[in-house]
């Protein structure tokens, strides 16, 4: 070992209860799936953590008819202030679980344990905090004088914030008097399930949240169901289109997050040191699977040998590895699959004539990693430079002006999020009215607060979730 290198500090796994087995959560229980069972897997080792249930059309059917009951009787004609007691309940509960939370959720979805434990969990319990505080005042969030709930939900969320997710859209759907069936990604089920004991543990009525796990086709029957009455969606915009389609033609509300690429702009009179932990932050955070990453750097030609030298060197103290070790900065990508993709671009990348770069890394012989990798002499035309690799691969791009810099940001078909380095604030506000991205972050990037609405534009979706804005999805306004 070096002068300055780390010794292993892993969590511990005792923390939490892994059964072997899991079931669906339907009416306040517990349930056999219909459709056999799946396995849940640690990307980081490959072992089989849990078998879970697997829900078919006629699980979906019960659920739906579980979550209108629940609505009709108890849930809609519940006063704002009795719903606020529940959802606050759940928020306090994450926080007392939150160590059982992180471990589980590191375990599941392959992501460090001091990103789930300083981010993930916080946030998660924070969105239900604020929504708890909307509960009963939603006459005054300025959405109309009568407000009403819309019925049920049917919700998807994906694999890269499993619990996070969950809270982005369960929070605001029980403020706001709904029921919910949420249906988690078929990788990464466990918070959620652990987060149906929270439920119990709360006392929540019977019938008010339902999970759903499974694949692809039990998201679109829960989607698809003719007695959901808003649908809430976060994950690819293949996906997406699909649901845009199957949804079309009938009454139901909509939000969907998806994709993107987002740019993140270095100009020549940026705070540099500060700009290149923001372009870490940006790209690596959370192995690059992450919606909104800054997955395209667009540097201002004078300094952008100094910034790729710069980040090439703070590229080389990230450690890569165990996602339970606190000292771990990139942890296992999500699944085999997702690896395969991010491999496969990473090679077009190469082919197509642009220059990559990793740091020296020893990867683990078992389970899921990449190393983390940037790209120089990028061009637009790239399949890199416009496709979402959802990984760790970062491509620089330059430009001399601030309008080639608004038009290169701008060339693509996603408008998910961006973000700004400059000292200049006149200049953040220009380019933040310039930007075709629903979120424009300055001198920071990846900054989330349930009090602020996140959404895109383009392929990158529509609706907003988060703030007073995220109540309206979920109201009859």
């Amino acid at each position: 070992m070096g002068l300055f290198d780390y010794a292993p500090a892993p969590e511990s796994r005792s923390v939490v209860d892994l059964k072997p087995s899991y079931g669906l959560f339907v009416d306040g229980e517990f349930v056999d799936g219909s459709a056999g069972a799946f396995k849940s897997v640690n990307p980081a080792t490959e072992e089989v953590l849990a078998e879970v249930a697997m829900a078919d059309a006629a699980d979906v059917d019960r659920a739906v008819a579980v979550a209108r009951r629940a609505y009709d009787e108890v849930w809609s004609r519940m006063p704002g202030n009795e719903r606020a007691k529940y959802i606050f309940r759940i928020a306090r509960i994450i926080q007392e679980r939150a160590r059982e939370l992180a471990v589980l959720e590191s375990l599941d979805n392959g992501k460090p344990i001091r990103e789930s434990r300083d981010v993930d969990i916080p946030l998660a319990a924070a969105h239900f905090f604020y929504y708890a505080g909307w509960a009963d005042k939603l006459g005054h969030a300025n959405l109309g004088p009568d407000p009403r709930p819309l019925g049920v939900a049917g919700q998807v969320i994906p694999w890269n914030f499993p619990l996070l997710m969950l809270a982005w859209k369960v929070a605001p759907a029980l403020a706001c008097g709904n029921t919910v069936v949420l249906k988690p990604a078929e990788t990464t089920p466990l918070t959620a399930l652990l987060f149906a004991e929270i439920c119990q543990q709360a006392d929540l009525p019977p019938g008010v949240v339902n999970i759903l796990t499974g694949a692809g086709a039990t998201g679109a029957a829960v989607v698809g169901h003719p007695g959901v009455d808003k649908v809430a969606f976060t994950g690819s915009t293949e996906v997406g289109r699909m649901i845009a389609k199957q949804v079309a033609g009938t009454s139901k509300k909509v939000t969907l997050e998806l994709g993107g690429k987002a740019a993140n702009l270095v100009f020549e009179d940026a705070p540099l040191e500060q700009a290149i932990e923001g372009i870490v932050d940006g790209i690596f955070f959370n192995q690059g699977h992450v919606c909104c990453a800054g997955s395209r750097l667009l540097v201002q030609e004078s300094v952008a040998e100094e910034v790729v030298d710069r980040l090439r060197e703070r590229m080389k103290t990230l450690r890569v590895g165990d996602p339970l070790d606190k000292n771990t900065d990139i942890g296992a990508i999500n699944s085999a699959e997702q690896l395969a993709k991010i491999r496969t671009l990473t090679e077009a990348g190469e082919a197509e004539g642009a220059t990559r770069w990793s740091p020296p890394c020893e990867l683990p012989e078992r389970g899921f990693f990449f190393a983390p990798t940037i790209f120089t002499g990028v061009s637009q035309a790239h399949r890199i430079a416009h496709e979402e690799i959802f990984g760790p691969v970062l491509s620089v791009l330059t430009f001399r002006t601030p309008a080639e810099a608004v038009e290169k940001a701008n060339n693509t078909a996603y408008g998910l999020s961006a973000g700004v380095w400059t000292d200049k604030g006149s200049r953040i506000l220009w380019l933040a009215k310039q930007m075709r991205a629903g979120v424009v972050w300055a001198n920071t990037f990846n900054r989330f607060d349930p009090t602020s609405p996140f959404g895109g534009y383009k392929e990158s979706g529509y609706g907003r979730e988060g703030g007073r804005h995220g109540l309206e999805a979920y109201l009859d306004v």
